[in-house]
């Protein structure tokens, strides 16, 4: 399998691979507009633009390990784009997290460890589970979203797509958090949200500005 992104997630997806999978990475992949290397690991970093004639998409997994850019924009489109080219997208579920069998995990998942998805909750694809934390009975988790050490989201409970979950942060059950919201650490989520809108405190309160306004650190590297 290829790893899409050489930055701090990039290198902790690689040593979870290694540790704790069967997969054998092979290579990283970088948009050539953000590669600074050649190797890492030992293992050659490709432009992303040209990943499919280096490594056979139909015999090669992808993982794309960015982070919250651009409020999962950035994850989202190269896993799109990986998706596009014919590769097949890999998950990860630690060894030392719980996974219900009725539970579903979506592609291009990253479920650290002491995470616990209980029975029937839902995992939608390109999501990040940061370890510890609790997706109880019957909650969903929507696509592309990043959700940080610790957090908890109650039976019943749904977070929207794209969305970005602080550390230890909680949803209460039967509550939605909605598409594209931002959940500072600690924050307690006690009614339905808006769209586009910061929540923080306990309970948790919209910001004045919108998700879109902050758009997750975007000077950083992913």
């Amino acid at each position: 399998m290829v790893i899409v992104g050489d930055g701090e997630f990039g290198e902790i997806a690689y040593e979870y691979f290694l540790h704790d999978s069967l997969y054998h990475v092979v290579a990283f992949s970088v948009e050539r507009e953000f590669r600074t290397k050649d190797d890492l690991f030992g293992l050659p970093v490709i432009d992303f633009e040209t990943l499919e004639n280096e490594f056979e998409p139909a015999a090669h997994g992808v993982f794309v390990a960015i982070t919250f850019t651009q409020l999962n924009r950035v994850r989202t489109r190269l896993f799109a784009e990986a998706r596009r080219k014919g590769f097949t997208p890999t998950s990860y579920v630690s060894s030392h997290a719980v996974v219900w069998p009725n539970a579903e995990v979506g592609e291009n998942c990253f479920v650290f460890e002491h995470c616990t998805v209980q029975r029937h909750a839902r995992i939608g694809d390109n999501v990040v589970l940061w370890s510890g934390t609790n997706v109880l009975h019957r909650a969903t988790v929507g696509a592309n979203t990043f959700v940080s050490a610790n957090a908890v989201i109650a039976g019943f409970g749904t977070v929207g797509t794209s969305c970005f979950l602080g550390a230890n942060c909680c949803v209460r059950d039967y509550v939605t958090v909605a598409d594209d919201c931002i959940v500072g650490a600690g924050a307690v989520v006690i009614e339905d949200t808006e769209p586009g809108k910061v929540y923080v405190g306990n309970p948790a309160r919209p910001l004045e500005k919108s998700s879109f306004e902050t758009r997750i650190l975007p000077a950083r590297r992913p």
